[in-house]
């Protein structure tokens, strides 16, 4: 027991430490308190029997080469509990510029009184290329846009950790640790052209306000070397154990609304708006976001319903 409760305060001094940080993410998700695996992998099996998470986004309505992005995650514990496995593809498509990650995840869980301290390794690879050819250069004969690019496969690993109850999570993750180079060779405006290792901190707590409402707010920090920090605050209300209404809040970029509805206890669809507040909001209608969640067989406790997270 006091090897946990160490465990426990190491964990909390690191959540700590990373609330210093702050950052960008691309690919981002609204839904993100839904799709947690694409940025943890200690969540891997936090549902307690095989789990599935899809969901498609088109950011930037109208805006030339906006980002489209689609994910897949999955994820399920094995017949001994304290190991689970999952997966998780995530495609990204911005301009020219075409990125496909495929990762696996496994985690360890240690079953605490209450609660569960999960720790969680991502491994696998990431694809990138780019049509420049299609693009319009201003300067004829520039050499950055004489021939598409096509960067070999890019192997990446990262790390998660989540101390979780049914009502309550917070989580710490970085899922791409080295920082490898995507395009090889000095080629001209794109020196700079490393992968980054990002860093997330996620956080999230479910009160009854009555017998029929439930209050759950969210919070996800996001932070790279380079880039402006990232911030998103979610505040959803569950209704009668099945309708999620919320609305969100991104630091420096928009406000939105995010929709939800479990159909049964192994079916649910969701739906989130982006209304774009930073000064690119002139160009765009803003982003939509479908979400569809299914799970598979019974825990090793029967159903759980509803579930938060």
């Amino acid at each position: 027991m006091q090897k946990i409760k160490s465990l426990v305060i190491i964990f909390l001094l690191i959540i700590s430490q990373a609330m210093r940080l702050a950052a960008q993410q691309d690919p981002m998700f609204s839904q993100y308190m839904f799709n947690i695996l694409s940025i943890n992998p200690a969540y891997a099996g936090s549902a307690d029997r095989i789990s599935a998470v899809g969901i498609y986004r088109s950011q930037w309505v109208k805006f030339d080469g906006a980002p489209i992005t689609q994910t897949v995650t999955v994820h399920s514990p094995l017949r001994k509990e304290s190991l689970s496995i999952g997966g998780t593809v995530i495609n990204d498509k911005h301009g020219p510029v075409n990125q496909t990650a495929i990762f696996a995840d496994i985690s360890y869980r240690i079953f605490l009184d209450n609660s569960k301290l999960a720790f969680g390794l991502k491994t696998g690879l990431n694809l990138y290329s780019a049509n420049l050819l299609e693009l319009n250069p201003f300067m004829d004969n520039d050499q950055a846009f004489a021939a598409n690019l096509s960067a070999k496969p890019l192997p990446n690993f990262g790390f998660g950790m989540m101390w979780y109850s049914k009502r309550w999570y917070v989580g710490l993750s970085s899922p791409r640790l080295l920082q490898n180079k995507i395009i090889e060779g000095d080629i001209p405006d794109f020196r700079n052209n490393r992968e980054r290792m990002h860093t997330f901190l996620i956080a999230g707590y479910v009160w009854d306000l009555n017998y029929y409402v439930k209050f759950k707010p969210t919070i996800l920090l996001k932070a790279v070397n380079g880039a402006p920090p990232g911030f998103d605050v979610t505040a959803n209300f569950m209704f009668y154990d099945r309708l999620w209404l919320g609305a969100m809040w991104r630091w420096n970029d928009a406000v939105g609304a995010l929709i939800q509805y479990e159909i049964n206890n192994k079916l649910k669809f969701g739906y989130a708006y982006d209304y774009i507040t930073s000064d690119l909001g002139r160009y765009t209608s803003g982003s939509h976001e479908l979400m569809i969640g299914l799970d598979f067989g019974k825990g090793s406790k029967g159903d759980v319903s509803p579930r938060f997270f």
